[in-house]
């Protein structure tokens, strides 16, 4: 009971508040990196390739087709590129 009372009396509760704060704040570096290279040449081709198979098949009523295929090339291509430049970012 006296430790709980020294922890409200010394504010030790809002220090934990201020830690998540600052947690916050951090911007994963996997994050910009994936935005960058999606933004390259080849990322934006297999993307568009990617964003044309979904508007075939979601205009069709039955269908077997999917558009894994196109989502593992775009994928592939975009962790490709992601892959050279990651650890440049990371300490």
């Amino acid at each position: 009971m006296v430790f709980e009372e020294k922890m409200i009396m010394n504010g030790e509760p809002e220090d934990e508040e201020e830690e998540e704060e600052e947690e916050e704040d951090m911007v994963d570096p996997l994050e910009a990196v994936r935005q960058k290279c999606a933004e390259t040449e080849h990322c934006v081709h297999t993307q568009a390739r990617l964003e044309q198979c979904e508007t075939r098949v979601g205009s069709r009523s039955a269908t077997e087709e999917d558009c894994t295929e196109e989502l593992f090339d775009f994928l592939h291509a975009r962790d490709h590129c992601v892959a050279h430049k990651l650890f440049h970012s990371v300490k």
